[in-house]
């Protein structure tokens, strides 16, 4: 590279990713940079010159410091080469180079590796880039109150998913806290909207990126005595990092002009949307001329050799992206302001005269911006009534309006830093703004998805009831060493908590460790118990998985003939799955006795057992042949053995066919001392299941793995095979050995544990798709009082209550409010009291779904709405 990219001479000639660039044309030379990018690049040689522990002579530093001072002429600076700067800093200051002595070897050296011009120019582009991240926001909000976007666009995910991507949320926050208060609300949903927390959090990690590297360059010290190579590199991490922004204002530019577009599309006459469209077309860049700029870029930045040429059009790019966010700023505006719908009053301008309340009455009543953008209006139109004569609605000075923004978007400006400044007291300083959002891979639940739950929750217990299991609860948390060393390579998922001074404890991370625990400090020889609760894992957040979430367990433990409770349980799985009534699923069952017996035949080694299970218990997710690369590659296996077990793994259908074909006569398995047990433990399995009517939902999958460590016998685990895509649904198996790891006490158990939050997901989608009416309450009777008389409506409704009715009342002179409300909480009857009622000694009851009404006796009002209920009438 040349000294303008800041490395040696012995790379001048290095392209990127090329070792044979094509040669640099002479209008593409950046010997002479624009006047700002003179500065700033002297400004960064000069903090070079005064940190270097190299010998400089004071006259250098002296003369950056007076060419800065001046205030021009510094376009007409050469930064091509070490001399070329000194002869033309020196004529910059009216002095001739032979009277300062030349540059000497430790000042070349320190002028090269300094690379000025790059940092200088990269130093520019991460202010401007920094400015227009939050800026950007802003005016995308404004765009959002102009075509009346809802502002539950940008509510936060409840399942977790994107909580990984902090900028992302970040933008989402912001422009919930922007928009709060608004009553701009409409159903516009177009990519321009929709991506902006995407595009926008893709932008605050590119400028983040470039932020981090020259904040780095500037603090460095350069030592000549170290070796120069790292230069060159440090020249590519930059123009890497500057051609990440460069994509980025790309995308931020498309997502601008088609919001701009929205705007346009919505204002005023057609011959005046005409005239605005038109001058917007010529005035704003078009996003055809940031593509050209772009693979301009992005050539020069992987086939050029000159990485200054790439930084000076990065930072013209950026110009252009500020002037498209200023046209997208003004139409928005405009749009506000011919918006006679919308409140424009100034922020803080005081309380209102009452002759001001008394007509502001008679008025029809207005929207309002959002707290945020409403600042952000009010400092714009005030700058703008201020450099402008005419009022905003004339296009001409609309047009001005545009094109003056644009610069103060380059550089620090005045109207900048007060936009800038308020914005981040808008999203920082306010908590009634910044709303607060939940930890990532946790969520909330509403009315309606409470009402599943616990209809969901009445109809487990009752299976787990019915089967005489009793209830159990343990600590949320336990000793950490309770809960290490029984999960496999998965241990590392466990929530393990800040030390308190005392013991080490961790979040549960299933319910079955704590249960084996509980029968282990108990001494119990048989316990059937269930235990509905919240377990935490500290996995990725992403859709379907979460940190916090309920489990189901059913468990029994004790000594009991062979496959008895293992029968009991899966039938116990059965009855559950098909009493939620959510649709098709099918129960995979397989034996770990059997799986070892299969590893050890194919010649897996009994030390990688457990990791090589593992590895079979992602089949469900990944073809076998991404397994077989983890088996040998990772694991160390020979592609030989992978290759014998995939002949098995491969195997799977109806229980008792495939049990058949295993015991066959050329069967490996029977010389297997476990295998042949573990077969002869299914056959009485898949039996009593047939027996039970249950055996058509199950499969034999030999693929089955089970990847939790402490599983003996058999395992088995429940998908869902309608179109929700949630996998697994339900898993467990016997694990003879767990309790004894605790007391040294064999306590065989077996159990299941019912995947209950992706069961929701499927019953939470079945109602969307049935449009069904989800009731929050049990409501049966709603007393509308038709006036303000809280003593009748509490003589009206105790009765009631006393009853054992579910009541609720209301005070309201509006009935169609009360008939309202029970529609849309699904209460059956309605009770009017009115004057009319009061007079005549009746009350009026109204049955919601046949609208009928009727008048019942005050008397005995109880006894009359009792028969109804009881009769459902």
């Amino acid at each position: 590279m040349a000294f303008t990219g800041g490395a040696a001479t012995a790379v001048t000639t290095g392209g990127r990713g090329s070792s044979s660039p094509p040669p640099l044309s002479k209008e593409e030379s950046s010997k002479f940079l624009a006047l700002e990018e003179a500065r700033s690049s002297l400004s960064v040689l000069l903090n070079k010159l005064v940190l270097s522990d190299s010998t400089i002579r004071p006259s250098l530093p002296s003369l950056v410091e007076k060419a800065l001072d001046l205030c021009s002429g510094h376009h007409l600076l050469d930064f091509g080469s070490p001399l070329g700067l000194f002869t033309s800093l020196c004529l910059l200051n009216g002095k001739r180079s032979d009277e300062l002595g030349g540059v000497n070897r430790d000042e070349i050296g320190v002028i090269l590796r300094s690379a000025a011009s790059s940092v200088g120019i990269c130093s520019i582009l991460d202010f401007c880039s920094s400015s227009l991240a939050k800026l950007s926001d802003a005016v995308a909000a404004l765009s959002c109150e102009a075509v009346r976007v809802d502002p539950a666009l940008f509510d936060l995910s409840p399942s977790g998913e994107d909580f990984s991507r902090k900028d992302k949320t970040d933008v989402r926050s912001d422009m919930r806290a922007l928009l709060f208060g608004s009553k701009l609300v409409g159903q516009v949903s177009s990519k321009a909207f929709t991506g902006i927390p995407e595009v926008h959090g893709r932008f605050r990690e590119a400028v983040k990126y470039l932020h981090g590297r020259i904040r780095t360059e500037l603090n460095s010290v350069i030592n000549t005595r170290n070796t120069e190579v790292g230069d060159y590199w440090k020249e590519n991490l930059l123009v890497d990092s500057v051609v990440q922004l460069a994509v980025s204002v790309g995308y931020m530019s498309e997502i601008s002009l088609d919001r701009t577009k929205s705007v346009v599309a919505l204002l005023g006459s057609g011959e005046l949307r005409k005239t605005i469209k038109e001058e917007f077309e010529e005035k704003c860049p078009s996003l055809d001329t940031m593509r050209e700029e772009l693979h301009f870029i992005i050539e020069k930045a992987y086939f050029g050799s000159d990485s200054v040429v790439v930084f000076h059009n990065v930072n013209e790019l950026v110009k252009k992206f500020g002037k498209i966010l200023s046209w997208e700023m003004v139409m928005s505006l405009y749009a506000i302001e011919m918006d006679d719908s919308v409140d424009k009053q100034e922020v803080g301008s005081g309380e209102s005269t009452k002759d001001e309340k008394k007509s502001e009455k008679k008025k029809r009543k207005k929207k309002t911006l959002g707290r945020g953008t409403a600042i952000v209006r009010q400092i714009l139109m005030d700058w703008f009534r201020s450099t402008n004569d005419a009022a905003i609605d004339n296009v001409s000075a609309l047009v001005q309006w545009a094109e003056q923004l644009s610069p103060c978007f380059d550089l620090d400006d005045a109207v900048l830093g007060a936009i800038l400044e308020k914005i981040k007291e808008i999203v920082e300083s306010n908590e009634t703004r910044r709303l607060p959002k939940i930890p990532k891979g946790t969520r909330d639940f509403g009315k309606d998805q409470m009402a599943i739950r616990v209809r969901a929750f009445s109809i487990i217990n009752k299976v787990f009831k019915r089967h005489g299991a009793v209830a159990l609860d343990t600590p949320v948390f336990e000793l950490r060493e309770t809960l290490t060393g029984k999960y496999g390579e998965d241990s590392k998922l466990i929530y393990d908590l800040a030390d308190q001074g005392g013991e080490l404890c961790s979040l549960r991370y299933d319910l079955t460790v704590p249960f084996a625990r509980y029968i282990a400090m108990n001494n119990i020889s048989s316990l059937k118990r269930y235990h509905i609760a919240k377990v935490y894992r500290r996995d990725n957040p992403s859709k379907g998985r979460y940190r916090e979430f309920y489990q189901c367990d059913f468990d029994i433990a004790g000594q009991y003939e062979v496959m008895q409770p293992d029968f009991e349980v899966i039938r116990v799985l059965t009855e559950l799955l098909d009493e939620l009534n959510i649709g098709n699923y099918e129960v995979k069952v397989n034996h770990r006795k059997l799986l070892d017996g299969m590893l050890e035949i194919c010649g897996v080694p009994s030390e990688k057992l457990r990791t090589v299970c593992s590895s079979i218990d992602k089949l469900d997710k990944q073809s076998f042949e991404q397994v077989k690369r983890e088996l040998v590659e990772e694991k160390g296996l020979a592609a030989e053995i992978a290759d014998r077990i995939g002949s098995f793994v491969k195997k799977r259908g109806s229980p008792l066919e495939l049990l058949s074909e295993l015991k066959g006569m050329d069967s490996p398995f029977l010389g297997h001392s476990g295998s042949s047990s573990a077969l002869n433990e299914l056959e009485l399995l898949f039996k009593a299941l047939e027996k039970s009517k249950c055996l058509g939902k199950i499969v034999f999958d030999l693929s089955l793995a089970r990847g939790l460590d402490y599983y003996t016998g058999v395992i088995f685990e429940a998908v869902f095979k309608g179109a929700t895509q949630v996998g697994s649904i339900a898993a467990g198996g016997r694990y003879d050995n767990l309790v004894g790891m605790f007391s040294g006490k064999q306590v065989p158990a077996v159990g299941v544990s019912l995947g209950i939050e992706r069961v929701f997901t499927i019953m939470e989608q079945l109602h969307k798709e049935g449009n069904e009416v989800i009731r929050a309450m049990d409501t049966q009777v709603l007393v509308a009082i038709l006036n303000k008389d809280l003593l009748l409506a509490s003589e009206l409704v105790s009765p009631l209550w006393d009853a054992k009715i579910e009541t609720e009342f209301g005070l309201d002179k509006r009935a169609r409010n009360y008939i309202d409300e029970a529609i849309k909480s699904g209460i059956p009857w309605v009770v009017f009291v009115g004057e009319s009622e009061l007079e005549r000694g009746v009350l009026k009851l109204k049955n919601i779904k046949t609208h009928q009404e009727e008048d019942i006796p005050r008397e005995r009002f109880v006894e009359e709405i009792q028969s109804r209920l009881l009769n459902n009438v």
